[in-house]
């Protein structure tokens, strides 16, 4: 399913794909994260960092009535302050789709699956 956004000068379909590449790309480029995760660890049977062509695994996109809610599966690094962490890839997330796609995203649910320490 597409986010559509109208214009005047007619329809505009995002697709979930392109969301979740912009919505990858802020979150991993936070401090403290490490990489993405799979939402579905058992099923997809992933147990890694997923790389730029698998954020799809690891972001849940939901339609809602005045824009779109985020579920963001991360790994983050040992040592770091997970709360932190978590709200600044909330605000770069909603900055990001903002500034790019020009979409509201009424929430960013942030999903820790996991804490690897940095030098592995």
């Amino acid at each position: 399913m597409a986010v559509k956004i109208k214009t005047k000068n007619g329809t505009i379909d995002v697709s979930n794909d392109v969301i979740a590449t912009v919505v990858g790309g802020a979150a991993t480029d936070n401090y403290g994260v490490v990489g993405m995760a799979s939402k579905n660890q058992i099923r997809d049977n992933i147990n890694e960092i997923l790389k730029r062509e698998n954020y799809a695994r690891g972001v849940v996109i939901k339609q809602e009535a005045n824009g779109i809610a985020i579920d963001v599966y991360i790994i983050v690094g040992y040592g770091t302050k997970i709360s932190e962490i978590s709200k600044n890839v909330q605000s770069k997330v909603k900055y990001s789709l903002e500034s790019m796609l020009g979409i509201s995203a009424n929430s960013v649910n942030v999903f820790v699956q996991g804490v690897k320490l940095l030098n592995d």
